[in-house]
């Protein structure tokens, strides 16, 4: 069917609409919503004829880097750092194993080569942290688990990338040196971390020194540093999506200009990403393909989900001080969502013997793991008594919004829980010249600051500072003898 300009267009605004409303379905259902997004893309497959893997692949590289940068910004690193050495293994062993044992598998049930086998492997091998997470809704599972996968699904796609590129290079060029592959891994994986923390200094500086006519264009600038982490890390060889996920950490956690706009318009962005990626990914799937290896891919996909990734899981946390309890969950919850589909263009992109059937079992396997996993997740971790209620939102959000050019800005910041500050008035506070708070959230509770309020520890304040003194009053509240 041919499609005019106006055409495209009103089709493109309507799956927009679509996938939004689709997306409150999914989180009523229980289910990721890319298994929605995904339906519409093949539901309108049987009007518009689509095959380029190459504008797929692009796109999903695009999408990927935009979703991973979304989820590292609203990372908190005091959650983080106590679990990257059991996350940072499961990221890399654990891949490893589930790319040994779910390429043992497909080798057998696909009748492909070794080779062939371990890029099947490698390509199902990472888990999504946006197919993960959307399924948990309220729900509140312990810190110590969503910290670790949420760890874990920003920092395994590296590794499974890799692996997907280093096994295409294989199986092209089979007296490739394996010896300078290993050593490739290394150097993509250490420099994509210093190039992340490089670019996420430098990221902050440039965030909060420059003065832009506009707040509008702060986040467009975010999201820019985002793309060139990720671009300029790969043209140094080097693993781009860690560079992001590093980056986006190192922002989300330094005080910031304007965060709430930031981290608002990353999160809308990313939304629009994955729905737009989603639905490509669905419109390169044909159905009657998907029918003719449907107990080849029901088979590798509890195979993967029952065997594979409990391997990977058990081995890489042998030595965790994990409940077996906690490694079942970690296990189940491992969800298969964008990246593999992505990466499956690559068998497509070098014209391998057997990369449609590659791609069509990987996609299977995807969207039963995220129909069965993403509505079991939730009931799961009640079963397993490792849910701690309802997860606290916060009830209040304030930010200055300029319309112009203005030397202040309105920052958050949270009291620690044993902060010298507690019980001491606000009038007793020695601020810097033309400071002023103007507003105390306490619980579910936002306090008009006077100057008799007392504060308490793990009070937010919302505090309207000079952007000169934005650094003063960080430190101000990080002393342990308060300033009076």
């Amino acid at each position: 069917m041919d499609f005019s300009i106006d055409s495209i267009i009103f089709v493109l605004a309507l799956l927009l609409i679509i996938g939004v409303l689709t997306a409150k379905f999914s989180n009523r259902l229980g289910l990721p919503a890319l298994v929605f997004f995904v339906a519409v893309g093949m539901g309108l497959g049987s009007y518009v004829y689509f095959d380029n893997a190459k504008i797929t692949q692009l796109f999903g590289i695009l999408a990927l880097i935009i979703i991973i940068f979304e989820g590292g910004i609203q990372t908190r690193w005091k959650d983080l750092r106590n679990v990257l050495v059991p996350a940072g293994v499961l990221a890399t062993i654990g891949v490893l194993v589930t790319t040994v044992a779910a390429g043992f598998f497909a080798k057998f049930i696909l009748d492909l080569s070794w080779l062939e086998g371990l890029l099947f492997g490698a390509i199902v091998g990472s888990t999504d942290a946006a197919a993960v997470f959307s399924v948990l809704g309220s729900k509140n599972i312990r810190k110590k688990l969503t910290s670790t996968l949420e760890a874990e699904s920003g920092s395994n796609d590296p590794m499974a990338l890799f692996l997907t590129v280093t096994l295409v290079e294989l199986i092209q060029h089979p007296d490739a040196n394996f010896f300078m592959l290993v050593l490739t891994f290394f150097w993509e994986m250490g420099f994509g971390l210093i190039m992340g923390l490089l670019i996420g200094k430098g990221a902050v500086w440039l965030i909060n020194k420059i003065d832009f006519d506009s707040s509008g264009l702060y986040p467009v600038l975010t999201l820019g540093l985002a793309i060139f982490s990720y671009g300029m890390t790969t043209m140094l060889h080097a693993s781009g999506l860690l560079a992001v996920y590093v980056t986006a950490v190192i922002i989300g956690n330094s005080p910031l200009t304007y965060r709430h706009t930031i981290i608002r318009f990353n999160e809308g962005f990313a939304w629009m990403m994955q729905i737009l990626m989603f639905i490509m990914l669905g419109l390169l799937v044909f159905p009657e393909q998907l029918v003719s290896i449907t107990w080849q891919g029901l088979l590798l996909a509890f195979l993967l989900m029952l065997v594979a990734r409990p391997l990977g899981v058990f081995i890489s946390m042998m030595f965790s001080k994990y409940s077996f309890k906690e490694k079942m969950f970690i296990s189940w919850a491992g969800l298969r969502g964008a990246v593999p589909i992505v990466l499956a263009t690559y068998p497509l992109m070098a014209n391998l013997e057997n990369d449609t059937l590659i791609f069509n079992v990987v996609f299977f396997v995807v969207l039963l793991s995220a129909l069965l996993q993403g509505a079991t997740i939730s009931p799961l971790a009640n079963k397993l008594k490792l849910e701690e209620g309802e997860t606290k939102v916060k009830s209040h959000t304030l930010e200055l919004v300029s319309i112009g050019k203005t030397n202040n800005e309105l920052i958050e910041l949270e009291i620690p829980a044993e902060t010298p500050y507690a019980g001491i008035e606000l009038k007793n506070i020695d601020l810097p010249t033309d400071t002023l708070i103007t507003g105390v959230i306490r619980g579910e509770r936002l306090i008009t600051p006077r100057g008799d309020t007392i504060l308490q520890g793990k009070d937010t304040l919302y505090i309207l500072v000079s952007k000169k003194n934005r650094d003063t009053i960080q430190q101000l509240f990080e002393e342990k003898e308060p300033a009076t």
